[in-house]
């Protein structure tokens, strides 16, 4: 059966505010179907659009987020819990930096932001099953990424000791999902652990294979490392469960490369782009997806640099329409094929 890809859908994180259309629930789903969007990805982090806590615990709840969704026309595609997963693990490097994602009473509290965060985790597995889920999306949080360029020389055993305490950590989280049937979609991004290929497939060994570590696939990030995005999804294709369609572009220079010389993002060689500005090929992603049948949701991130959010969300859901394969039943020749003969095949190979 061909697998159709679903969508445009869009990730409200960007978006939410305290001012209408972009403060409700209601609002905001309407502001996002009137642009031609099919389907919303929640920020679980947000209260002005989502209770978490109670989703996780009543499904009436969800009942009620998924009817107004669908009253005003569009679909709930995953969760996201960037923010809580980035906390999962955090190297006491980046401890203040990341205080922020979490309320105040776990501020300065390493262990108890951590307990806050592998629960927010778990009660997303939970809200999903209730939303009529199959996949959630996160961060993998980091204890190596400090370590990430090999100077000073790194200790032997560090990056092996880091991802097997982030196995350990994750692996009862992936456990709770397994119970809910929900997959966990790690978005493979600079600041995380699981940061390429290479290091996702440290973690999945870690994890012993896993079947609920999965791929939140966004080739931006991959374009901004010098990564290739179109063999990505031929090599991990199995396990990519969600799609952010983000652009992005790389243009160094003698002054600057991939790391970019601590510039501001207008002035860095890598920049996200507002989609169709940047140097992401959409039209070969969209036919290697639509070839391996994947067949969930494309969401916008929106992300850009220069262009206003709300025009990049305008032109976001035409872009993405126009990418989706209605993917095909059968083959452009056979109109020419006929019914198998055997004794025909045996003449034909001279047997």
């Amino acid at each position: 059966m061909a697998a159709n890809i679903k969508g445009p859908a869009i990730f409200l994180a960007q978006f939410a505010g305290d001012s209408a259309p972009f403060n409700s629930w209601d609002s905001i789903t309407k502001w996002a179907a009137s642009l031609g969007y099919k389907g919303v990805q929640i920020p679980s982090w947000d209260g002005r659009l989502f209770d978490l806590k109670k989703a996780a615990s009543s499904k009436t709840y969800c009942d009620e987020i998924a009817g107004v969704a669908k009253q005003n026309g569009v679909e709930i595609t995953e969760l996201s819990t960037h923010l809580q997963g980035q906390l999962v693990a955090v190297n006491p490097a980046y401890d203040e930096a990341f205080d922020a994602f979490a309320p105040a009473a776990v501020h300065g509290k390493p262990k108890e932001r951590q307990a806050w965060a592998v629960d927010q985790v778990k009660l997303a597995a939970k809200a999903s099953r209730h939303l009529g889920l199959d996949a959630s999306v996160t961060f993998s949080g980091a204890l190596a990424w400090p370590y990430v360029y090999p100077w000073p020389q790194r200790p032997a055993g560090l990056i092996e000791t880091a991802f097997g305490e982030l196995a350990k950590r994750w692996k009862p989280i992936l456990d709770a999902y397994e119970d809910q049937g929900v997959d966990v979609g790690y978005e493979i991004h600079p600041g995380e652990d699981l940061f390429d290929g290479a290091t996702f497939e440290m973690f999945l060994e870690a994890l012993k294979g896993h079947k609920r570590c999965q791929i939140n696939y966004d080739p931006s990030h991959f374009v901004l490392m010098h990564l290739n995005y179109l063999d990505f999804i031929d090599i991990y294709h199995e396990r990519i469960c969600a799609f952010h369609v983000k652009d992005a572009e790389l243009n160094p220079t003698g002054r600057q490369g991939v790391y970019s010389g601590y510039q501001s993002w207008v002035n860095r060689a890598g920049r996200f782009r507002s989609l169709g500005d940047g140097q992401v090929d959409f039209g070969s992603i969209f036919s290697k997806l639509a070839a391996y049948n994947y067949d969930s949701w494309a969401v916008l991130e929106w992300e850009c640099c220069i262009k206003h959010p709300e025009q990049g969300a305008a032109e976001g859901a035409p872009f993405i329409e126009s990418h989706i394969i209605r993917v095909t039943e059968k083959a452009f020749d056979d109109f020419a094929g006929g019914k198998t003969d055997d004794a025909q095949i045996k003449r034909l190979l001279g047997l």
